[in-house]
């Protein structure tokens, strides 16, 4: 049932241009806003609903649709191992996987093609995502955007959004801006940072040694396809210019490039566009950027004016983006100077006349790696992919306020481009391994705003964040943001009074990780035990017990395909090995400190020691 409470409606007066122009002001309240349609936004608002079927929260976006980037093609999406999805994100491959089931069968090649449901066009991830949405309170917006926020007192008291020429204030208790860009954390006065640090303000070896106000790179997903009957030709880009693209004709000639459509994890290195492996069902490809070629689709030296660029700007970068990323495609296909066999491949790949239909089947959202970064309680850097310094562990440094997790190391397609735009080189990239980590509660809050979570444009280095920047871990912070409101409403606590040992409890109980364990899965009954257990460091006690063999920090288990690996060794729990002497002290010791009722247990495996521990807690 979707709740909306119009409060009051006025008239305003707005000038644009000598023109005077009469608005009808709609004011309505609700429990939570939540701005952002982004995977993380959906997160936040399904977490917020699940936990109260009586709250009003309003979920707003500024575009067509509800989903980001999932459903504007990025479909192919960032993680190291399958044991690392959780929470909502896991929920949305399964329900994906079933989606295909369902409709091809079982024994299906879509069903494989799915990857366990983590592979789907954006068509499909929409439709998923407005079934998860199909909850009590919930309210859709879309195609309103934020015109400013009005604060009191440590507070958002208000934001109001324009929809052609109407206006909405809208009134909420606490709010969520899982935006890209940051834009409502920015308009509530949050203080922020755009660019990379330099690296000493953090110690980062991956920061340059000179701060600077440049971004990631940003370009286009596009979703394509080499299957004919579903197979449309690419438009020519509204101010298309053959002269922009004639230089791609002497690298081709000249041997430069030795392929149009690259597939570097799939064999086929090398190329313009990276035809990312695996592919979807029903034969399509996610289409993204290929690292370090002389040939980019991302443009970061244009990138830098869209944080916080207004409507206008950001439309003269899109336009750009896709005057580049489609018109040079259109390039490839039809110019006569092209040679042959490159044209010929080029024309193999067309857009999905089954996907994006509502925009001309091209994405309606540009691919922001990065934008604007909060600073807030919590600074998330490039120490936090890290191993606790001064030790040999498998895992990364613990972090006892840990609300999610991640296991993709920071990743950066680059951030300023040299040279000429075809045919320069792209600097600032790195691709750095990591131990799956953790990621503390103060990443999501302000510092001197109290019932705001941001957890897309979230507090981090650009370092961390490029660690971060991924749909899945995003949807992990938005997920817990969403509780921790929760938890919030019903005390009447501010956010940064919240709990994370609070927040965590819900989110283990509803089979979702903060910590990583490669062997117990939310399908096991001991897993809260074990979320439990490794919220308090139980964990890392078993790496000191390993410290005189030291292990090969952010080792990857067997390749499956593409960027997918098999389990990061040395992750196992291992419930059922007997336990040593060394790790039994250590346990005991935090049981102990936990106040855990009886902390010498006559018990001779890890597993019968921490379902003890679970079942004696305070």
């Amino acid at each position: 049932m979707i709740r909306l409470i119009a409060l009051s409606t006025a008239l305003t007066i707005t000038w644009y241009g000598g023109t005077c122009r009469a608005e009808l002001l709609t004011r309505t309240a609700y429990d939570v806003t939540v701005y952002g349609a982004t995977p993380a936004g959906i997160a936040a608002t399904i977490a917020l609903a699940r936990s109260d079927t009586e709250l009003r929260i309003l979920l707003v976006t500024p575009y067509q649709r509800v989903g980001g980037l999932i459903t504007n093609g990025l479909t192919h999406p960032d993680f190291r191992s399958f044991e690392a999805r959780t929470g909502l994100f896991r929920e949305l491959n399964r329900r994906v996987e079933q989606h295909y089931r369902e409709r091809f069968g079982g024994d299906s090649q879509q069903v494989k093609d799915s990857l366990s449901g983590t592979h789907a066009g954006p068509e499909v991830n929409h439709l998923i995502f407005r079934e998860m949405l199909d909850l009590p309170g919930i309210e859709i917006l879309t195609q309103h955007r934020l015109l400013s926020a009005t604060t009191l007192d440590a507070r958002v008291m208000s934001i109001t959004l324009s929809n052609a020429n109407k206006l909405l204030e809208v009134n909420s208790s606490y709010f969520v801006d899982a935006t890209y860009e940051g834009d409502l954390m920015a308009a509530a006065g949050v203080p922020f940072h755009v660019g990379r640090e330099g690296k000493r303000q953090y110690g980062e070896s991956l920061a340059p040694e000179i701060a600077d106000a440049q971004v990631q790179g940003y370009n286009f997903r596009l979703t394509m396809t080499d299957v004919a009957e579903n197979r449309l030709a690419v438009p020519k880009p509204a101010g298309y210019q053959r002269d922009d693209y004639a230089e791609l004709v002497i690298l081709l000639n000249r041997g430069a490039l030795p392929r149009i459509f690259g597939d570097p994890l799939g064999g086929l290195p090398g190329g313009i566009y990276k035809r990312q492996t695996p592919g979807l069902p029903n034969g399509k490809r996610d289409i993204n950027d290929v690292s370090h070629s002389i040939v980019r689709l991302s443009l970061p030296n244009i990138n830098n004016a869209w944080p916080n660029g207004d409507v206008a700007t950001r439309q003269k970068i899109f336009d750009q983006h896709m005057r580049h990323n489609v018109g040079m495609l259109y390039f490839l296909q039809n110019d006569p100077d092209v040679p042959e066999r490159f044209a010929e491949e080029a024309r193999k790949w067309g857009l999905c006349r089954d996907e994006l239909v509502y925009n001309n089947h091209l994405p309606e959202q540009l691919y922001v790696r990065e934008a604007r970064r909060m600073i807030g309680r919590y600074v998330f850097t490039q120490k936090d992919v890290e191993r606790a310094p001064g030790t040999h562990y498998a895992r990364a440094v613990f972090h006892s306020d840990a609300i999610a997790m991640g296991d993709y190391g920071p990743n950066c397609h680059g951030t300023f481009h040299e040279g000429p735009q075809i045919g320069g080189r792209h600097t600032g990239e790195f691709y750095q391994p990591a131990a799956p980590y953790q990621i503390p509660y103060g990443t999501l809050l302000p510092v001197k705003v109290h019932n705001l979570a941001v957890p897309v444009a979230c507090s981090s280095s650009h370092v961390g964040f490029c660690a971060l920047r991924l749909e899945p871990i995003w949807m992990s912070l938005g997920q817990a943001a969403g509780v921790a409101i929760a938890i919030a409403l019903e005390d009447g606590l501010p956010l940064h009074q919240v709990s994370p040992g609070s927040v965590r409890a819900r989110l283990h109980a509803s089979g979702t990780a903060t910590i990583y364990t490669s062997d117990v899965p939310e399908e096991s009954d001991d897993f809260q035990a074990v979320q439990w257990w490794g919220s308090l460091g139980g964990l890392i006690a078993i790496d000191r017990t390993l410290e005189d063999e030291p292990a090969e920090y952010g080792k990857r288990g067997t390749q499956i395909i593409g960027q997918y690996y098999e389990a990061f060794p040395e992750h196992a729990v291992e419930l059922e090995m007997p336990l040593d002497d060394r790790l039994r002290r250590e346990w005991e010791g935090l049981a102990a400190s936990v106040g855990v009722k009886d902390p010498a247990f006559s018990v001779t495996t890890r597993g019968e020691f921490i379902r003890h521990a679970w079942n004696s807690r305070k």
